[in-house]
């Protein structure tokens, strides 16, 4: 029997999962987020090691019975960010071949078809990659705000601080989003919140975007306006993509991961509109299942083992462990 491992490092959550060659999942294990941006390569590295030992225990198998692996991580942007995150993989032990791609890649791997099409992930930022049937690859930056991407829970917080900061020079009316941002930051009042957040004394936290979807909700308008404003942006990150790998005006799959889609159709509403005026073709997906599982894909596709017939049942397994 072989046995491959998929590792998804996130900005806030680590998941490291086992399957066999039958696509059933045998073990899971959990960490902190390992974007070494956040936490270094030394933060990376433990939770590694982390969620793969509780993984690989709950398995019940070898670290050299592992067939082949794959990691998705957050952080890993560019080919000068290689070398170090081999070298924290390589704390791991494994003597299998394995891969490191950015996890928007695995998050396409797991709810495409054969991984072809676009994934845009929305979380804590947001990120979006691609890949064409020809193996042609798309992407983004993947750096938010200051790239001009933007949908993701901590540009979502950002501009709801603008909105607060309009309400409060009376450039707009009053906002639900000022008490959300004081109870959020701990701010006695707006002039307290500006100058703690100009001085670094207070901090934005991606959490506030959930609030903010509440407050639209409610028929705030600010509020109403972000969470449109972040679904166009979002469909522009997919629509580029799509551009990328030249199948924007053809059949593609685009794929939705990430929290900031439990949304539903506030956010995915305006996204769709963008995508299909542009990708008029498209059928967008909403990722039914976690992550990971692409990047036990991504392993056993090192180990030139096709994944895609099994990935159902992996699917289904790796939720019940999950869970």
């Amino acid at each position: 029997m072989r046995y491959f491992l998929g590792v998804d490092v996130g900005s806030s959550k680590t998941h490291a999962l086992i399957a066999d060659e039958n696509g059933v999942c045998l073990g899971f294990g959990k960490a902190w987020g390992g974007n070494h941006q956040s936490v270094g390569y030394d933060g990376l590295e433990n939770m590694l090691k982390d969620s793969y030992e509780q993984a690989r225990e709950m398995a019940g198998i070898s670290t050299h019975q592992i067939t082949a692996a794959g990691f998705g991580v957050a952080g890993y942007d560019f080919d000068s960010d290689r070398a170090p995150h081999l070298q924290a993989i390589a704390a791991l032990g494994l003597s299998c071949p394995f891969e490191v791609v950015n996890d928007g890649v695995i998050g396409l791997m797991a709810g495409a078809a054969h991984g072809v099409g676009v994934n845009v992930t929305a979380g804590s930022s947001n990120n979006c990659r691609g890949r064409g049937a020809d193996g042609r690859e798309g992407r983004i930056v993947g750096n938010g705000a200051v790239f001009g991407e933007f949908g993701g829970g901590m540009e979502i917080a950002m501009k709801a601080l603008q909105m607060v900061n309009y309400a409060w020079i009376k450039r707009n009316p009053p906002t639900m989003l000022t008490n959300i941002l004081l109870e959020a930051t701990g701010a006695k009042d707006e002039a307290d919140l500006m100058e703690g957040i100009s001085n670094d004394q207070y901090h934005l936290f991606p959490f506030i975007a959930m609030e903010v979807f509440k407050a639209a909700r409610n028929n705030d308008r600010a509020a109403r306006e972000i969470v449109h404003w972040a679904g166009t942006e979002l469909g522009w990150l997919a629509v580029s993509v799509a551009r990328q790998i030249g199948m924007d005006r053809g059949e593609v799959e685009i794929i939705l991961s990430g929290s900031i889609f439990e949304a539903g159709e506030d956010i995915s509403g305006p996204m769709r509109t963008v995508i299909l005026e542009h990708c008029p073709q498209a059928k967008i997906v909403r990722l039914d299942g976690p992550p990971v599982v692409g990047a036990v894909i991504l392993g056993m596709e090192q180990a030139s083992f096709n994944g895609y017939p099994v990935r159902a049942e992996m699917i289904r397994t790796a939720k019940e462990l999950i869970r």
